[in-house]
């Protein structure tokens, strides 16, 4: 056996002993939703602004009280239409989350930043903000603001555009023997997506 595959082999079985790992749950869907999604004309560009709706399972919230970070992802797309053709993407952008508990101040501290946030990746560049309790926290996860597209030059300046906004739990930074554990799991499914024709608000 590879000494990688006897490491995570070890980890999951240290997991599994500490009651980490997660266990077979009856199948039921957590679903997510779009709740709100605009386009806002800045000084300096266009910008997204989105809410999600979205309960948390207990096995997520359960992992997360034990002090494991769980990463959310938002991503949008903005099209310009072409009557010849399909429409042309001139636009993309992501937003990635991680929020963790900290148990020497008894806070939740989420993460924002433009890159994936991973090992010492993404920490540099990242927004930092405090919560005294995880559903503040999750507040914060749920109203994704300010997102910028670009230039109105490269986007254009026509009464709407299309855009296609995703949010989703990102299993992909868990722990490695957590990222096996979860599959087939419905309680980690948290993803929603929306398309929608948007016209160009003012800034408010």
């Amino acid at each position: 056996m590879k000494p990688t595959a006897w490491l995570c082999l070890c980890l999951a079985g240290l997991l599994f002993l500490c009651g980490l790992w997660p266990t077979p749950a009856a199948a039921q869907g957590h679903t997510a939703s779009v709740t709100q999604l605009r386009l806002e004309h800045g000084d300096d560009g266009i910008y997204l602004h989105a809410a999600v709706q979205f309960e948390l399972p207990a096995l997520v919230q359960d992992v997360l009280d034990k002090g494991i970070a769980v990463h959310f992802v938002a991503e949008a797309e903005i099209y310009r239409e072409r009557w010849y053709w399909t429409d042309r993407k001139v636009a993309q952008v992501a937003r990635y989350m991680r929020l963790a508990y900290q148990p020497l101040t008894r806070r939740w501290r989420l993460n924002v930043a433009p890159v994936p946030i991973t090992g010492n990746a993404g920490f540099g560049i990242s927004l930092n903000q405090n919560f005294e309790s995880l559903d503040e926290a999750l507040d914060a996860v749920k109203r994704i603001g300010r997102m910028r597209l670009g230039d109105v030059a490269d986007i254009g300046d026509d009464a709407t555009h299309p855009v296609v906004f995703r949010f989703r739990l990102d299993t992909s930074q868990l722990p490695r023997p957590f990222q096996i554990g979860v599959v087939g799991q419905s309680e980690w499914d948290i993803a929603t997506e929306r398309s929608a024709r948007l016209p160009v608000e003012k800034a408010r």
